[in-house]
């Protein structure tokens, strides 16, 4: 088997996407930080002397899927068309869902997945003065819709 990011001469590429068809595509990612009780209710309370922590990460989110191309090497830049970001409570702590929609020739599966990873990180960095011992786990692509492989759902979820 070939590998696709690398050309005749074994040298990294970029995949060249332009026979492919333009559709619509969309991914959902999802990833949990737990934390102490003391840094959740700080959280929860919006306590927390760097700003609303959650607001920040959804914020975060959104930039981080829109950075991606910068980020992670062999990802196309894309013209993103929507990023949502929903956050729950997850026990002591929280269950942070991106999704991220466009028009194009290329999946956003990084893009879900590393919105998902920065707002986590986000939520860490505001609250580490509280716990230091919160831990980040389970980032995973939950879903996503349009292109050549098809659909995929991890929930089982019908479009």
């Amino acid at each position: 088997m070939k590998l696709t990011h690398l050309n005749e001469k074994d040298r990294p590429k970029m995949v060249d996407v332009s026979p492919k068809e333009v559709t619509n595509r969309v991914a959902t990612a999802s990833g949990v930080i737990s934390m102490s009780e003391e840094a959740f209710q700080n959280v929860i309370k919006e306590e927390n002397k760097k700003g609303p922590v959650l607001q920040t990460a959804v914020i975060s989110a959104i930039m981080g899927a829109k950075q991606t191309s910068n980020l992670i090497p062999m990802c196309h830049p894309l013209n993103i068309t929507g990023v949502d970001c929903d956050i729950e409570e997850f026990g002591t702590g929280f269950k942070v869902f991106v999704t991220v929609k466009i028009t194009g020739k290329t999946g956003v599966e990084m893009e879900a997945l590393t919105g998902t990873s920065i707002a986590l990180l986000t939520i860490y960095d505001m609250v580490k003065a509280i716990d230091k011992s919160m831990t980040i786990s389970n980032i995973q692509l939950e879903e996503k819709r349009g292109g050549k492989s098809g659909d995929f759902s991890r929930i089982g979820k019908t479009w």
